[in-house]
């Protein structure tokens, strides 16, 4: 069976659920991954108010569409993070509270909790998300970092996720963490470093999004192949590094959509990722569940691109793997 086309709905979050429903099902999706901001779906809601899961099933089902994962990255991201004032545009008010950085980590890890029960009330067993870094900012060795300093972070993760995580287990919902620049993962080693700080626990594993890898020159099929357990969701998104001598893959300060970056997101199958290489790895590995396509590219139409980026989903990466080699009918003809 084909893996089902989703659409991640966070940079959307600005139309209502409904409208968003109405043109996904007209754009051929399979279903939704519903981000936990905006009005697609509202995790405290989800606790407290009889129905409000039960209504969002209801209208999903309405267009023809399935939900198999929800994300709360901006709450996740508070959780690590050294608390500035960029975090109060992203955080509901109840998680950013009076703004004190440690209260709002705590909140923010309080509300991940609360993430994985209205998870579980709705029926799905995957939330995506972030962690947060409390060591990012030391990314180049300069001064020097002590490697006390990058253990200590590691060790954040530890402290302030395993309470997290021990409510995803209770729950039977796991953690995919979308390995990503800004968060204690974002490459394959720091992945590798971030599982042995959690004690391998199997609730904690990864949302792939090979955009991320690729503007690293970190082979995305490499990182499959490293955590073939450990891919819970999967995330389509394409980028194109456009270095030309002047420019860098740190992005100089420029915001996305500048011609002057050395890299940028691009619409699905219009950048510079290898997705027929990415589905035979995922066959290899038996991952099953959707792909959802993360619909970003600051030079492009979103609805063009998103009804473009279903149908290239579709073509490129639907095939499944075969029940048996392409030469075995030789050999069933030799037997006659």
């Amino acid at each position: 069976m084909a893996r089902p086309v989703t659409l991640f709905t966070g940079q959307w979050a600005d139309l209502t659920l409904e409208t968003l429903c109405q043109k996904a099902s007209a754009w051929g999706y399979d279903g939704i991954e519903l981000p936990c901001w905006g009005d697609h779906f509202n995790v405290q809601q989800a606790l407290k108010e009889p129905g409000y899961c039960e209504g969002r099933k209801a209208l999903l089902d309405k267009y023809g569409l399935k939900c198999w994962a929800i994300s709360n990255h901006l709450a996740g991201q508070a959780v690590c993070d050294l608390i500035d004032e960029r975090h109060k545009s992203i955080l509901p008010e109840h998680v950013w509270g009076d703004g004190k950085p440690e209260g709002v980590r705590q909140r923010a890890a309080q509300e991940m909790m609360d993430t994985a029960r209205a998870a579980a009330k709705l029926g799905v067993t995957v939330v995506n998300g972030f962690t947060g870094s409390s060591i990012w900012h030391l990314l180049y060795s300069f001064p020097p970092v002590p490697d006390a300093m990058i253990d200590r972070g590691y060790q954040d993760l530890a402290d302030r996720w395993n309470p997290i995580l021990d409510v995803f287990q209770k729950e039977g919902v796991r953690f995919a963490l979308e390995v990503h620049p800004t968060e204690i993962a974002f490459d394959l080693y720091s992945a590798e470093r971030a599982l042995k700080a959690l004690g391998g626990r199997k609730e904690f594993g990864f949302n792939y999004d090979p955009s991320h890898l690729l503007w690293q020159m970190v082979d995305p099929v490499e990182f499959i192949r490293a955590f073939p357990d450990r891919i819970y969701h999967v995330h389509v998104k394409d980028a194109a590094r456009t270095l030309n001598g002047r420019s860098g893959i740190l992005g100089s300060h420029l915001n996305f959509g500048d011609p002057r970056r050395g890299w940028d997101f691009r619409s699905p199958g219009r950048g510079q990722v290898d997705f027929d290489a990415i589905a035979r790895a995922l066959n290899a590995i038996g991952y099953a569940g959707p792909l959802s396509i993360e619909w970003e590219d600051p030079g492009m139409d979103r609805e063009y691109g998103a009804a473009e980026a279903c149908a290239f989903t579709k073509k490129t990466m639907g095939f499944t793997t075969p029940a048996g080699l392409f030469d075995a009918a030789f050999a069933e003809a030799s037997k006659r």
